[in-house]
């Protein structure tokens, strides 16, 4: 089928979509090709042949690879921000639900390793600008992190290097942990390691 322009609607094999059920559809099926394939798996051709569209129809609705790509990614951040919000508890103590928070952290990126590899792993085309929409689902993802150390660190300026170095310092040894380097390094796993980080920064 020729690839057409995406305005309201379009209709491939699977059927007819408008363009946020298409977005959906190019998404998701784009992460099964992760989990299934790898990065390798994740390319244009393959992704339109797997959703039964022409090429052209998801150039015209999301944009290229990199489109794609940073779709995949602020998905994976909404789903990182649901977990994020789910392991910290109003009642406990802040320093408790900041190691809450480092273990979900660690657990999630565990459980869907293919997946966060797109984050940690592809980079986008030189000078490639960032939308605003994947700006507001990282930042998403990171509010819960700032509201647990709201209370250790009340000074905003103060509180949102905090949040970087933490984010920063758990992205590098979950994505050692994932490529399997970590176990060169030491024995321990990566919640422990991961607690040893946390919990010394906030004491």
């Amino acid at each position: 089928m020729a690839g057409k322009r995406m305005t309201r609607r379009s209709t491939g094999p699977r059927g007819e979509h408008d363009r946020d059920a298409f977005l959906a559809l190019v998404t998701e099926t784009a992460e099964g090709l992760l989990r299934a394939e790898g990065l390798r798996g994740l390319g244009m051709r393959r992704l339109a042949s797997a959703i039964g569209y022409a090429p052209n129809s998801i150039y015209n609705a999301v944009g290229d690879l990199d489109q794609v790509v940073l779709r995949v990614n602020a998905r994976t951040f909404g789903r990182l921000r649901d977990t994020l919000v789910a392991a910290a508890r109003p009642e406990a103590p802040p320093g408790d639900n900041a190691l809450a928070l480092a273990d979900a952290y660690l657990a999630f990126v565990a459980a869907d390793p293919a997946v966060w590899s797109l984050v940690s792993e592809y980079t986008t085309s030189p000078g490639a600008a960032f939308p605003d929409w994947y700006a507001e689902a990282l930042a998403d993802a990171i509010r819960p992190v700032d509201a647990v150390l709201a209370p250790l660190i009340p000074d905003p300026d103060e509180r949102r290097q905090a949040v970087a170095v933490l984010w920063a310092s758990l992205h590098g040894l979950a994505a050692l942990s994932t490529s399997r380097k970590l176990a060169m390094l030491t024995g321990e796993s990566p919640r422990v390691l991961g607690r040893m980080l946390v919990g010394r920064f906030v004491r």
